[in-house]
């Protein structure tokens, strides 16, 4: 993963063209650059990304940026029983306290 200016980017290498292709995964807009070495494909993902704000600006448009801060999941009753119990014993609201544990454990991984 390469990250530019709050964008992430996959790259793969594909063996039979000898290339490395990626794409940006935090747009909806479908950003892809390419390259034959490490310096060549960092160099077209950082200017894909300044090409792809650049046109934003010119259209007088805001960047794509998916993430909201806010996500629907969907649990059984049980385990949201469950988990409301945890956060309420925590002395915590029920956002708080999952917003606690995701971070904690994606922070100790």
């Amino acid at each position: 993963m390469m990250n530019y200016k709050g964008y992430t980017g996959n790259v793969v290498f594909d063996d039979k063209a000898k290339i490395f292709h990626g794409e940006v995964l935090d747009t909806k807009d479908v950003i892809t650059f390419q390259g034959q070495s490490v310096d060549e494909i960092e160099n077209a993902f950082h200017d894909s990304i300044d090409d792809y704000l650049d046109f934003c600006e010119e259209l007088k448009e805001k960047p794509d940026k998916p993430f909201s801060g806010k996500f629907v999941v969907r649990v059984s009753p049980s385990l949201h029983h469950q988990i409301y119990l945890k956060a309420v014993q925590s002395g915590k609201s029920l956002n708080k306290w999952i917003n606690e544990t995701l971070k904690n454990h994606i922070t100790s991984n």
